[in-house]
């Protein structure tokens, strides 16, 4: 146990002494994890699209319509940019990307309205920009229901009591409530979950370049020449102990400090988060660990690892619903630690969820610490012996060949 204790450190230092004299993993570990959020958070500062420029075309010209105009106009999602007498010129429009989205009403908008018969308004998006066709559809639906409060849409031709005219000039009412995100921003939607895929990219990272930058070092093989480089669980836990007290003080900056400064919500408990993030963590380096032995050369990595960030956040279930994924891709989504880590961390920051709410991330994450631990250590074990193996080869040669110089002379 003492022997094990003391090997462990040594692996812990010596793995710290050689990643802090190696510029390209620090920028990995060290760098990245520290920049990263902050220039994610300063792109969505503005939280939703706002002033998305729009044209009209407005075939019926009358108060009610230029009135329509007006107040789709004074709402902070859409502003007029154009007004065009035809498709053609309002097309033009959009090729030049002026504007995002045309408004045309018809000519029997003010008639129909005022014989109390429904009419139709064309509200024609560029749907390769999603963001600005929902500014503009949440800014026109605002005004109709506006304009509906002022319109009286008789249902009855002579409404009876003061009750029938109520709901005649408003059938239905609602309220809209956003909750957990009162801004409906994309910020705090999108930051929470890519600050945890962050964590999991940079380790991939930095461990892999670690163990090519070894291999590179000591003649293919992925251990240092160092005595206390024998026992595959002393390697493991040594060289986890340093990314784990590394990232843990990552994931508190990105929780405590990153959050704060861009006004992200945070609904979560510190002591809930610190519960949830260790597993995380070790799922993440273990994990890494395993994969490391895919890795003999540093470039490796960078193209193994740095490929899987974008599918990785499509298949978790945060800008796709998971419930549409194919089920082969959500299986092998489950593969991976961060599709536990985003979900469970978007309902603790957003939702202030507890433990319990977020039970099946939780027990994801530490079944993943115990499955990776163990191969990891079983992929240092067939190393060691690979490494046992070919010294074993070296030195038998070298023996021979001195056994035939003895014979000659």
């Amino acid at each position: 146990m003492k022997k094990s204790l003391i090997n462990i450190i040594q692996i812990w230092m010596t793995e710290m002494k050689e990643i802090m004299h190696d510029k390209g993993i620090m920028i990995f570990i060290i760098f990245v994890p520290l920049c990263y959020p902050l220039l994610y958070s300063y792109v969505y500062t503005n939280e939703v699209v706002r002033d998305v420029p729009f044209a009209v075309i407005d075939d019926c010209n009358s108060s009610t319509s230029r009135e329509f105009i007006r107040k789709m106009d004074a709402t902070p999602d859409a502003k007029l940019a154009a007004r065009c007498n035809n498709v053609d010129e309002a097309q033009q429009l959009l090729k030049e990307k002026k504007i995002y989205g045309v408004l045309r009403i018809p000519k029997t908008f003010n008639r129909d309205i005022w014989q109390g018969e429904q009419t139709t308004v064309g509200l024609y998006c560029n749907m390769s920009s999603l963001l600005y066709y929902k500014a503009l559809l949440l800014a026109a639906n605002n005004v109709s229901l506006d304009i509906n409060r002022d319109i009286k849409v008789e249902k009855y031709l002579h409404p009876s009591t003061r009750e029938d005219e109520e709901i005649s000039r408003m059938p239905i009412e609602y309220d809209y409530i956003s909750l957990y995100n009162p801004q409906s921003g994309f910020a705090a939607f999108l930051i929470p979950p890519v600050l945890m895929l962050i964590i999991q990219q940079t380790l991939f990272l930095g461990i892999g370049m670690s163990m090519g930058n070894q291999r590179e070092k000591c003649l293919a093989y992925m251990l240092p020449k160092h005595k206390w480089y024998r026992r595959p669980f002393d390697i493991v836990i040594g060289k986890a102990i340093f990314y784990f007290v590394l990232y843990l003080l990552m994931a508190i900056y990105m929780f405590s400090a990153v959050t704060k400064w861009f006004g992200l919500p945070n609904l979560g408990d510190y002591w809930v988060f610190m519960q949830f993030v260790i597993p995380y963590i070790f799922a993440c380096i273990f994990m890494a660990m395993a994969l490391s032995v895919l890795v003999y050369r540093r470039e490796d990595c960078i193209m193994l690892f740095v490929f899987l960030s974008v599918p990785l956040l499509f298949m978790s279930g945060i800008s796709w619903p998971g419930s549409e994924i194919p089920p082969f891709w959500k299986c092998v989504s489950w593969l991976f630690p961060s599709t536990f880590g985003m979900n469970g961390y978007l309902r603790l920051m957003g939702t202030g969820a507890t433990i319990a709410d977020i039970h099946t991330e939780y027990v994801g994450l530490w079944c993943q610490v115990v499955v990776y631990a163990t191969l990891a250590c079983f992929m240092y074990r067939r190393r060691l012996k690979a490494i046992v193996k070919r010294l074993s080869s070296a030195e038998a040669r070298i023996y021979q060949e001195k056994q035939l110089k003895n014979a000659e002379l």
